[in-house]
């Protein structure tokens, strides 16, 4: 008996191990971690390529169409950088491939998915504009239009402070987004628990008092086709934060 029970236990254990190093399978390089001071100084940089690592999406999930990383949508989930960021400026470009879309990035996030599959940090909504047609409530009314124009949110625990309030999120001051099969532009600086957002060209959203200020950044698979291109990470130098302000480290493959 007690041989079959260690044995059943052995089974277990490499059961739980082997979903573990499926999730954290390393997937591709896509964008680039910029050199601050090379940039400051005009300095040529090729910069350094980011390595993606899969958390709970799919093998089928993404792929490469040029320099565009294509997601699926399929299953519901993220894939997360190598490394942890604290102090950066992401700059990223997207566009929705159908009508209602949904997806985001997160940053200074745990990487871990929680109940809706998704993990903690700071989400950066990325929908396409017919979304609020697609979602009235019981009434018939549609959703404010703030939802579909670069909202900023913590998840999963994670606290801010909206400049813009709507509830616990901060809304864009000006509707910035274009639709299906346009490219957008985010730039967002994070540092030291604010985050401001660019979009197409104009800053029009933050947020401050982050609880937690150090962590992954996340590319969100949400139900719907989106398309990627032209990210840098560029890191600014690090500030002071205490444990409980840092998402934990996990393992890369």
């Amino acid at each position: 008996m007690r041989t079959i029970y260690k044995c059943l236990t052995a089974l277990f254990l490499f059961g739980m191990f082997s979903e573990a190093a499926i999730a954290q399978e390393k997937l591709f390089k896509f964008g680039t971690e910029q050199d601050l001071s090379a940039l400051v100084q005009g300095k040529k940089s090729k910069g350094k390529p980011i390595n993606w690592i899969d958390v709970n999406t799919g093998k089928d999930t993404w792929r490469f169409d040029g320099d565009e990383l294509v997601c699926e949508g399929l299953p519901i989930g993220v894939i997360r950088s190598e490394n942890q960021y604290e102090n950066f400026i992401m700059y990223v470009e997207w566009k929705h491939m159908s009508d209602g879309g949904n997806s985001g990035t997160f940053v200074w996030s745990d990487a871990t998915p929680g109940p809706n599959d998704l993990p903690n940090g700071l989400e950066v909504q990325m929908l396409e504009l017919d979304w609020v047609n697609q979602h009235k409530n019981d009434k018939g009314e549609l959703p404010p239009i703030a939802y579909v124009h670069g909202e900023l949110f913590g998840v999963g625990g994670v606290e801010t402070v909206p400049d813009t309030p709507r509830g616990t999120r901060s809304k864009s001051i000006e509707n910035r987004c274009l639709g299906k099969g346009q490219w957008n532009t985010y730039v967002v600086v994070a540092v030291d628990g604010v985050v401001k957002l660019s979009v197409n060209g104009k800053f029009v959203n933050g947020i401050s008092k982050a609880s937690q200020k150090k962590g992954y950044i996340c590319l969100e698979s949400e139900g719907a086709p989106i398309h990627f291109r032209n990210l840098t990470v560029t890191e600014l130098p690090a500030g002071v934060t205490s444990p409980e302000q840092v998402a934990p480290l996990l393992p890369n493959p």
